[in-house]
């Protein structure tokens, strides 16, 4: 029987009106938590509360002590258990969304907790007293009372190296060490963060240069007292640290390099291997034969290019010669970053051919700081905080060991379409909670930049076929990760082993190779996020062509896979699936009103 049109819409309008009142509970409930785990967060790092933009905690540093850590765990299990109150069927699609990822997020913070991680609050190029070398940068202070919260926040450094170094003689109590075999290489970090003069420290340079807001009067009170605190504060802390690194830390770290030689380490190198991944099902063995797959595959094509170039000696030979012919390298540093600088702009220019939407922050080209770039990477992007441009960090440490012919795909993973553009989207997204605006997940984030030189053959970005083979040796370079990782945090590979797995299978020079390899062995499983993470990204765009054909726009899927910022692997697949079917809706609409 069919009702009258009158009673039909006033049924569905009380239907209607039934949902939403069943969901506004949900999403107030679920609005309420993100507020309160973002206020919690902030309150509890302010380092991160400053990333944020939040300037309130900018006169104080984190505590990291063992009850802190405690108090932390316990406040993330109650999230969790508040999360999971919350229907997520009763929730709108973007809500759903935010769901995912905030569940990804602190269940992984209380996965790891378990573990105890701030027992080394550092690895071979980062960490708590390296990191703390970019607080100007970060805390950019342009009034009296930023200035003011500055100097308490230095006078803060010896609580906080003091609290660090307590977790630090925890971890030797417990056998939970960095490697003794990478410690050298930390050792220079160390050394590079000392220093006597106040005047030459990277946080002398808000007192260097005053904004035009203060006041000559307030200048003068205002870089007594920071001289005061790096002098009182901050160089006795780092002369600390590096006395108890030299003589206490060093003897004690354990010999064994792979992470399930730790204290609980299978199943600390199992939880990292998923969270990095962001794939629940994820591990070390499957990851491994993946890795060999990949090796072989890109090998071929690196061999291809040999023999286009008609260079006439074995493979090794051939590496051996782009390591040590000059016409490979810079001369100067300034000569290094000017040709990165031509090729960031090069590739700006070509954007708005393959993306649609574009962020509208731009981003500089600088070099590595000094007092990091012995032991750090060769190049790397700092985001900077919350309405800053971003900063595309070239090494210019060791320019012997610079290869120019890498600079193309190094920009484009650094700079764009990688960290910056998918980063700087992700920053300027609209309605959503907070959390998300920062939030990375490895795999996404690495592995779309990883996509991101992959996509540069596409854009014309590689000019010879030597550029074209540094790309290459860059995904061979993330191929090895997934090899030399595994195989030494869980199938029992040396130190030794893996500098030579790199050494034959990629061109990067041999200080890069021992810079990784000491990276890998420091952080573990970190560097299994790249080549996973562009796998899934490739793999979803040839799903998105086969399935909508000459319809396919590379333009709408990249939008596609970058407008929800940093996912994981399952949320992405997810969207683009749904974009996937809205994209041959429309596309079976627009068919239907031909055919008419």
């Amino acid at each position: 029987m069919r009702l009258p049109l009158f009673v039909a819409a006033f049924g569905l309008v009380m239907a209607m009106t039934t949902v939403s009142a069943v969901a506004a509970p949900a999403s107030k409930a679920l609005a309420k938590l993100f507020a309160d785990e973002r206020a919690f967060v902030w309150r509890e790092d302010p380092l991160t509360a400053t990333g944020d933009g939040v300037r309130d905690y900018d006169d104080r540093l984190p505590s990291v002590t063992p009850a802190a850590q405690a108090r932390r765990l316990k406040a993330d299990e109650a999230f969790v258990k508040r999360l999971h109150a919350i229907k997520r069927t009763r929730l709108s699609h973007q809500e759903q969304v935010s769901y995912d990822l905030f569940a990804f997020m602190v269940s992984s913070r209380v996965s790891l907790a378990r573990h105890k991680e701030w027992r080394i609050p550092f690895n071979s190029d980062s960490g708590f007293f390296a990191d703390l070398l970019q607080l100007h940068s970060l805390v950019d202070p342009q009034t009296v009372k930023q200035y003011d919260d500055y100097v308490a926040r230095l006078n803060d450094v010896p609580r906080y190296f003091d609290e660090n170094i307590a977790n630090l003689r925890q971890g030797m109590r417990d056998g939970f060490t960095l490697p003794s075999a990478i410690l050298e290489g930390v050792s220079r970090v160390v050394d590079s963060a000392q220093y006597n003069d106040a005047e030459k420290m990277p946080f002398w340079r808000p007192f260097a240069s005053f904004p035009e807001g203060v006041s000559e009067r307030d200048r003068a009170r205002l870089k007594a007292a920071g001289r005061a605190a790096l002098e009182k504060s901050v160089i006795p802390a780092y002369a600390a640290f590096k006395t108890f690194f030299e003589t206490e830390y060093r003897p004690a770290a354990r010999k064994t390099i792979g992470a399930t030689a730790l204290p609980g380490g299978r199943e600390y190198y199992a939880d990292l291997v998923r969270y990095f991944t962001t794939l629940p099902d994820a591990t070390a063995e499957g990851i491994h034969r993946t890795g060999l797959a990949e090796v072989k595959r890109i090998r071929a094509e690196m061999e291809a290019i040999v023999r286009e170039v008609k260079y006439r000696g074995s493979f090794a030979d051939f590496i051996d010669y782009l390591r040590t012919d000059s016409q490979f390298y810079a001369k100067t540093p300034g000569e290094l970053m000017r040709e990165a600088s031509f090729i960031a702009k090069e590739i700006d220019g070509k954007l708005p051919e393959y993306f649609g939407k574009l962020p509208r922050m731009p981003y500089g080209v600088k070099p590595v700081p000094d007092a990091i770039a012995p032991n750090y990477t060769a190049g790397r992007y700092n985001p900077g905080p919350m309405g800053a441009a971003g900063e595309y960090w070239v090494n210019t440490y060791a320019l012997e060991t610079r290869p120019l012919y890498v600079l193309p795909a190094l920009t484009l993973h650094e700079a764009v379409p990688g960290h910056h553009l998918q980063g700087s989207i992700a920053r300027e997204l609209g309605a959503v909670p907070a959390f998300r605006l920062n939030f990375y997940p490895h795999a996404f984030g690495e592995g779309w930049a990883l996509y991101g030189e992959k996509l540069g053959e596409e854009m014309g970005v590689y000019h010879t076929p030597y550029q074209r083979f540094g790309r290459l040796t860059y995904e061979m370079w993330r191929a090895c990760r997934l090899v030399v990782d595994t195989g030494m945090h869980a199938m029992d590979w040396t130190r030794d082993q893996a500098l030579t797995y790199l050494g034959e299978n990629t061109a990067l020079s041999k200080h890069e190779i021992r810079t990784e390899v000491d990276r890998y062995i420091s952080w573990p499983g970190q560097a299994l996020a790249y080549k996973i993470g562009e796998l899934k990204i490739v793999e979803l765009r040839a799903r998105a062509k086969a399935a909508l054909g000459d319809k396919f726009d590379l333009r709408a899927y990249h939008d596609a896979v970058l407008e929800s910022g940093g996912v994981t692997l399952p949320v992405l697949e997810r969207r683009v699936d749904a974009y996937i079917a809205e994209a041959g809706s429309a596309r079976g609409k627009r068919l239907k009103r031909v055919a008419r």
